[in-house]
Formats: structure tokens, C-alpha cells, sequence
């Protein structure tokens, strides 16, 4: 584990007859965020970030009380940032470069291109549900709910960042994260409900830079790619044994 690497806990919970799991950073004072959640998304000072599972066909219409409750079941108060998806979070994947840490859920049932026509309906693939035992082997496909994908990225720096080299970093993860899914076979640029966190440190003198060819952002995107292409990889033997 490089420096960076946020040590993660996970936990379980039932909710609607599904065994569910969340990972929760506590990462303690001194540090500030930009991310796109749901909770905690901007730029600001940040103490943990949670990564809650909900089950396929989520239903609830307050996402954002659901993630406070979420977060106040595992004792978390203060600033935070909060990502619900549907991915399996114990499968959560690692990605590490010269200090810059990365932990990145991947769930692409539901694969999009961000610029597709207006209209044009997004590709869906096989159903899946994966907190339950495939089907048997030769036997019919079991009857699941739908299982939508969501892509979650936390990332997390040793140096501190300039608020427009934050902004540059969450493009550089992007598109990392676009390269290493076409790398691994999915056409698209992710999934219409993907979320990331990128985590500095408060203190010291921040660096300007974040894009790809930056000391930082290079790292920062080799280990989202690292990580994302691992996810997408799992993610397709998971589909081609669930079949």
C-alpha cells in the first residue's frame, strides 16, 4: 500500500432481502475533497467518505437521507462525503502510483457514451445480480430485479491541491477511468451514474497542476486506470459465469 492508500472498513447490512456492504474511510482531520456525491459533494473539508451498495431496483426517493443514515450507523459525524451504487463493494478494487491511492467500485450493467445521441437509448447488458449465488451450471438464469452499474472512485493524494488543480484532477481521473474501460472491452465512457472523490491533504503549499502530463495528475491517473481496468475485467467474468 502506497502512503496515500485510505484504509478501508467494510461492513454489512440486510436491506430488502439483499446482503449488502459499505466501505468507510475514516480519514480524521486535516484534509479537504471535491467530489461529485450526493453528500458531501463540492469542494471542502472532509472526515470519512462512505460507499454504501443498495440493492438492484433501488426504490427510495430520498437518496440523500438514506446516505445520512448510512453515515450515522457507522458513527460518522462531521463533513463527509457519501456515493450509493450497485456495484458489489466487496469487490472493491485497489490502484496505487508513486503515492496516489485509488479504491474503485465497478458496475457496468448498464455501460453509456457520454455524448450519444439525444434520445438514443443506452446499451443494456445480461442481468445480474451479484449479491446473490449464480445459477446452477447448464440450469436457467435465475429471475433478478434489474441491477444498475455505477462506477464510485475515491482517490486520495499525499499534497495538497489548488482548487482548479482539483477540478483538473477529477477530469484527469475521468478520463483515465474512459481509457481503461475501453481497454478492457466496454465501448462507453462509463455509466450515467458514476461518482468520484479525490482526497488531499489541508496543510502545505499546494500544487497548481493536476492534468495528465503533471507529476501528480500522471500518477493520479495511472492508478485510477489501474484500478477502473481491473474492476471492468472483474466485472466481465463476472457477467460471462453469471450467464
Amino acid at each position: 500500500m502506497s502512503e496515500a492508500s485510505p484504509t478501508l472498513e467494510r461492513t454489512w447490512r440486510t436491506e430488502d432481502g439483499a446482503r449488502l456492504a459499505s466501505t468507510v474511510w475514516r480519514a480524521g482531520g486535516g484534509r479537504r475533497a471535491i467530489s461529485s456525491a450526493m453528500v458531501g459533494g463540492g469542494i471542502g473539508p472532509v472526515r470519512w467518505v462512505l460507499n454504501a451498495q443498495v440493492p438492484g431496483g433501488y426504490s427510495r426517493t430520498d437518496p440523500v437521507a438514506h446516505l445520512h443514515e448510512l453515515a450515522a450507523s457507522h458513527g460518522l459525524d462531521g463533513p463527509g462525503v457519501g456515493m450509493l451504487t450497485a456495484a458489489a463493494v466487496d469487490r472493491t478494487v485497489r490502484g496505487a502510483d508513486g503515492g496516489v491511492g485509488v479504491a474503485a467500485t465497478v458496475g457496468l450493467r448498464v455501460p453509456t457514451w457520454a455524448a450519444a445521441p439525444a434520445g438514443a437509448p443506452d446499451p443494456e447488458l445480461a442481468p445480474m445480480r451479484l449479491d446473490g449465488p449464480p445459477p446452477p451450471r447448464g440450469g436457467p438464469p435465475a429471475a433478478v430485479p434489474p441491477r444498475p452499474g455505477t462506477i464510485n472512485i475515491l482517490a486520495v493524494l499525499p499534497v495538497p491541491l489548488t482548487d482548479a488543480a482539483l477540478v483538473n484532477a477529477v477530469v484527469t481521473a475521468t478520463e483515465a477511468k474512459t481509457q481503461a474501460l475501453l481497454e478492457a472491452g466496454f465501448p462507453c465512457t462509463g455509466t450515467a451514474s458514476d461518482a468520484v472523490c479525490v482526497v488531499v491533504p489541508e496543510a502545505g503549499t499546494p500544487e497548481p497542476f493536476a492534468g495528465p502530463r503533471s507529476m501528480w495528475g500522471a500518477r493520479l491517473a495511472r492508478a485510477v486506470h489501474g484500478a477502473v481496468r481491473a474492476g471492468a475485467l472483474d466485472y466481465a467474468a463476472l457477467l460471462a459465469e453469471r450467464r
